[in-house]
């Protein structure tokens, strides 16, 4: 057996919970091909197969319960945070949220298998002030699934291993250049869809000194939140004025939105990718006169600009939207 084999069932058991226990908390290295390598040692007699499932499936619930413990101390901070630091495009904010809406505790369950809503599923469950028994019940279910799947494929192919072993041990050093090869491209690959991603929502911002300026100027301005719900009742409060809509609303209402006044959009997504995203969109349509805020809702909220309740912000059908 090569050397890199026998440095992963000697380490095995604390190499995978270590390994999913980092994955779960956001850094991008896959644990699939390390379940499927444990699963097939497993079935070689070199691990115990229980054992290992169990130490992943703990890792993944404790690094889960971490997150969901953020979520419900910290609030949209925390994804906002986690859509920095992943290399997902940063529209997995919103595709979690769709996805919480319709499905709710069950999208934990299938969470871990789709990248993007894996990091974002934990800590919104705890934004959304989703029980911990129940968080933890579907949680728990959903690790089995992911871990199981992987471990249980490798254990079935273990008698490929053999001969995976011996083709390492004549590649011997190349092996290593290969993963790390492999293990870079990876970043590369994900790293540049998400500056091409970021890339195509190029345009224009208005920043919050300038907003302000012609909110204090009594300039006519629609203003409109297209935070989510979710993100909006954590932190009700908006900018005076504002009006809040879903993104699908405004963008099926664009035939009757006003083009002779300025559009100012804002969102709680880093980078302002639900704003920029629906500007362009409405721009292609005819309506030019239209900028997301720079910074979106965060930006305005730390320089302790004015905020107003609810009930204070204007009506739709008001500004003609």
């Amino acid at each position: 057996m090569g050397e890199t084999l026998q440095f992963v069932v000697r380490y095995g058991y604390m190499l995978v919970f270590a390994w999913v226990f980092v994955e779960q908390a956001g850094l991008p290295i896959p644990s699939a091909p390390l379940l499927l390598a444990i699963g097939a040692l497993s079935g070689m007699h070199q691990m115990n197969l229980w054992g290992a499932l169990s130490l992943a499936v703990f890792a993944a619930i404790l690094s889960d319960l971490m997150w969901y413990e953020l979520g419900k101390r910290k609030g949209v901070r925390v994804l906002q945070l986690l859509c920095r630091i992943s290399l997902e495009p940063d529209s997995c904010v919103r595709r979690t949220q769709v996805s919480f809406t319709k499905n709710g505790a069950r999208v934990l369950l299938v969470a871990k298998f789709v990248p993007g809503l894996n990091a974002m599923a934990a800590p919104l469950a705890g934004i959304i002030r989703m029980g911990w028994r129940r968080f933890l019940v579907y949680d728990v279910v959903g690790a089995l699934l992911w871990v199981g799947s992987f471990t249980i494929t490798g254990y079935m192919f273990s008698g490929e291993l053999e001969h995976v072993a011996a083709n390492m041990a004549y590649m011997g050093k190349w092996i290593l250049f290969i993963l790390v090869a492999g293990f870079g491209g990876y970043i590369g690959w994900k790293s540049y869809n998400r500056r091409r991603f970021l890339g195509k929502l190029k345009i224009a911002r208005i920043t919050p000194e300038e907003l302000k300026g012609k909110i204090d100027a009594g300039e006519d301005l629609i203003i409109v939140d297209l935070r989510h719900a979710f993100d909006f009742e954590a932190q009700p409060q908006t900018i005076p004025g504002a009006l809040h809509m879903d993104a699908a609303d405004l963008e099926e209402a664009h035939e009757v939105i006003p083009r002779d006044r300025e559009i100012i959009l804002f969102c709680a997504c880093p980078n302002e990718v639900t704003a920029a995203r629906l500007a362009l969109l409405l721009r292609s349509k005819g309506i030019t006169r239209i900028r997301p805020l720079a910074e979106g809702y965060e930006g305005w909220r730390s320089r302790g600009y004015p905020m107003s309740d609810p009930g204070e912000s204007h009506d739709a059908q008001a500004v003609g939207v």
